[in-house]
């Protein structure tokens, strides 16, 4: 009894130290993870720090390009040699504008290295104006009356944009025909904003994917879908690829169709005999082939296996 008491007295206390031992590494990892949280707080405040100051950045780079125009479309070698004065004796004939005082540029050039075959499109040219009254004042006409004509050349007069500004522009534009389609009024305002009227309530979005969020809910709200399945009836009118639009969505029923996948012979066999049981018949046969005796059957499905 004696030798087993001084055994377990042993292998507790080597228990106990090992315990002490697993403590003490306790302690240090929460020491590291309670470093490692407050490093990755403070990244968090950078980062959010950082987008802030981007979006500053682009702010203030499209407040800077607030006089500056962007026109598409001119012939190379048109202007001459002085693109100032072209500009300044062509602009208001193409707009139909009076302009008191008399246009006055900043710096006007052409983007880009100049083409030395001179094939391909021309070049855009940017024109920075004095006065951003006169600036704004062509770009409104430029959008009221659309593509202007030097001679049978078309000129296209655009605002000029960062490249972050130009891409939020374009992930709105390109929510265009989903908006059309849910009976939506928009706008796009500068730099890049959408505004929408959906009966009687304006919003307005700084971001395409709150915008595209927003569409969601309104389509859930208007057009509702219900999952059917259709008669065998209906399921001989159907086509055959389940990826055709039909097979998936009907707007006139307002209803998602999920018809049976059948093969073209089911479909000859089911429009020739009225009979269904005779059709299930042959589906229950086709599904108990082998694939060695399916590969050879005359009752190959089309789209995927019944």
């Amino acid at each position: 009894m004696d030798s087993a008491m001084m055994a377990l007295t042993a292998e507790t206390r080597s228990m106990r130290l090992e315990i002490a031992g697993f403590q003490s590494q306790i302690s240090g990892l929460d020491q590291r993870v309670a470093t490692v949280e407050t490093q990755v707080a403070s990244w968090t405040d950078n980062g959010q720090e950082l987008m802030h100051l981007r979006s500053k950045l682009t702010d203030l780079e499209d407040r800077s390009r607030r006089n500056n125009i962007r026109l598409m479309g001119l012939p190379e070698g048109i202007e001459g040699t002085d693109l100032t004065s072209f500009l300044r004796d062509t602009l208001p004939k193409l707009t139909d504008i009076t302009f008191d005082p008399p246009l006055e540029f900043e710096r006007v050039h052409r983007l880009g290295p100049k083409r030395q075959d001179g094939n391909g499109r021309s070049r855009s040219i940017i024109a920075c104006l004095l006065r951003h009254g006169q600036a704004r004042q062509l770009l409104q006409t430029a959008r009221a009356q659309g593509p202007l004509k030097l001679g049978t050349t078309e000129i296209r007069l655009s605002a000029d944009f960062s490249k972050e500004t130009v891409d939020r522009r374009r992930a709105f534009l390109s929510l265009r025909p989903r908006l059309r389609h849910l009976d939506v009024k928009f706008g796009l305002f500068e730099p890049a904003r959408m505004w929408i009227t959906k009966n009687g309530v304006s919003r307005t979005f700084f971001d395409q994917e709150d915008l595209r969020t927003f569409l969601d809910k309104i389509q859930e709200q208007s057009h509702p879908m219900e999952t059917t399945t259709l008669p065998f009836q209906d399921i001989r009118e159907t086509p055959s690829e389940t990826n055709h639009p039909e097979a998936i969505f009907n707007p006139e029923r307002g209803t998602t169709m999920v018809p049976q996948p059948m093969g073209r012979d089911l479909e000859r066999l089911a429009k020739s005999h009225d009979d269904r049981g005779q059709v299930l018949q042959a589906v229950a046969m086709y599904t108990q082939m082998s694939d060695r005796d399916k590969s050879r059957s005359h009752l190959k499905p089309t789209t995927a296996p019944i």
